[in-house]
């Protein structure tokens, strides 16, 4: 069972943190280029599917790595813990700063914004990065704890 849940938070936090770091490499600095407009329409596109595969990829590797920081060798119980920490941590973020963001951004009508609309693109990216930070060095406690015990 260690060996499956080992894969799985490898695999997990590996594409959790490779999606968050080619979103923040890519896909913030063209919204930030774009005109308003574009760039709602362009948000609503991208985000129709991460809604559904993100927030449940998150809560399976946080879940797998609390199993393995009861369950694993007791030199590498802390990185598991450390992980999953930082996995809640992105959730976290996500669910009470992108998320609210990714909501608003989807009821507006790109070609008819309000007149006293706040352009949230600063705040959204602010926010991202902090997840991808986290997701990225929970993915490195994973590797660490999963090579260090092999």
């Amino acid at each position: 069972m260690t060996v499956v849940l080992s894969v799985l938070v490898l695999v997990g936090s590996g594409l959790l943190a490779g999606v968050l770091f080619a979103v923040a490499l890519s896909v913030v600095p063209a919204f930030l280029a774009m005109p308003p407009a574009g760039y709602v329409e362009v948000h609503q596109l991208i985000g129709r599917h991460f809604d559904r595969v993100m927030p449940p990829l998150v809560l399976t590797c946080t879940a797998a790595d609390v199993v393995l920081a009861f369950t694993a060798g007791s030199p590498y119980r802390a990185l598991f813990a450390v992980a999953a920490g930082l996995q809640a941590g992105v959730s976290v973020i996500s669910q009470f700063g992108n998320v609210p963001i990714n909501r608003a951004v989807k009821r507006l009508a790109p070609s008819s914004l309000p007149a006293d609309w706040r352009d949230p693109r600063r705040r959204w990216r602010a926010w991202h990065l902090a997840r991808t930070c986290l997701a990225l060095l929970a993915c490195l406690a994973n590797v660490c704890a999963v090579v260090l015990a092999g």
